[in-house]
């Protein structure tokens, strides 16, 4: 077990190293969240003043946003520490080494981790002096609702990286995409009652729609959302075991067919 904890370490220290020597990639952690965070709240301090409903919720934009941006940056921070070994073409110098394929894993979770605190951390810590607004307002729930949002983003991230292994650097559009394409069910700006009456379940059945009802919740309510908590969590355990699973199926499968050293497009 201390062999594979050094492992997952020299692994997150790898990316560790190539961040730090890229200020390019230190710089694009904190961009995208902050230049999200300052346009919607822009937007809200606008609506603020022509619509009661948001003015009975300051700030619901910018928290949406910014947990939002919590499950993106946590899903792009494991697609991009796996796609930065498929451009360097070192997955097989990676396991020609004891590196395990699950120890992988846990060094792209560690990273992602890392990479999503310090990205929206400094997106939040910028809307309190910009708007008067800090995200720690929504007291100890926020915990529970950041990590579901970060778990959710992990497992999307493995099923990328799964999808990247097999078919190379043909799907790496998916990488950028797949994640907006479950904005619309996820319920960020707007309850999920909005949707159609067919497409609430499958809006759902992701731990997502629960964590932003949640969020409304806490905000218009005052209410622990203990229910979507829980239904997050419980989603959250069987998309992360997918995720993986279907990881290190595919590994299993690159490594039989010799793909670790012929990744392209």
């Amino acid at each position: 077990m201390n062999d594979s904890l050094l492992r997952i370490g020299a692994l997150m220290l790898r990316y560790y190293y190539l961040i730090r020597g890229s200020w390019p990639r230190l710089l694009e952690q904190a961009y995208w969240p902050t230049v999200q965070m300052i346009i919607w709240g822009f937007i809200t301090k606008f609506m603020a003043g022509q619509s009661g409903w948001v003015a009975q919720a300051a700030g619901v934009f910018i928290a949406a946003v910014l947990l939002w941006d919590t499950v993106f940056r946590s899903q792009l921070g494991v697609f991009l520490a796996f796609i930065e070994e498929v451009y360097a073409r070192n997955l097989g110098q990676l396991f020609v080494s004891p590196l395990r394929p699950w120890e992988m894993i846990a060094g792209m979770i560690g990273i992602s981790f890392f990479r999503t605190l310090f990205g929206v951390g400094v997106a939040a810590l910028l809307a309190v002096p910009l708007f008067g607004y800090s995200i720690l307002g929504l007291g100890l729930p926020l915990v529970a609702l950041f990590g579901n949002l970060l778990v959710f983003g992990w497992a999307m991230g493995l099923l990328v990286a799964a999808m990247l292994l097999r078919y190379g650097l043909g799907a790496e559009s998916i990488g950028w995409a797949s994640i907006f394409a479950l904005a619309p069910l996820s319920g960020i700006y707007y309850p999920i009652a909005t949707l159609p009456d067919w497409l609430q379940p499958v809006a759902f059945a992701l731990p997502t729609a629960h964590v932003f009802e949640g969020m409304r919740q806490i905000m218009f309510e005052q209410q622990l959302p203990v229910g979507h908590l829980l239904a997050a969590a419980a989603l959250n355990v069987g998309y992360l075991a997918l995720g993986a699973g279907v990881f290190l199926w595919v590994f299993r499968i690159a490594r039989e067919r010799g793909l670790l050293l012929q990744q392209g497009e």
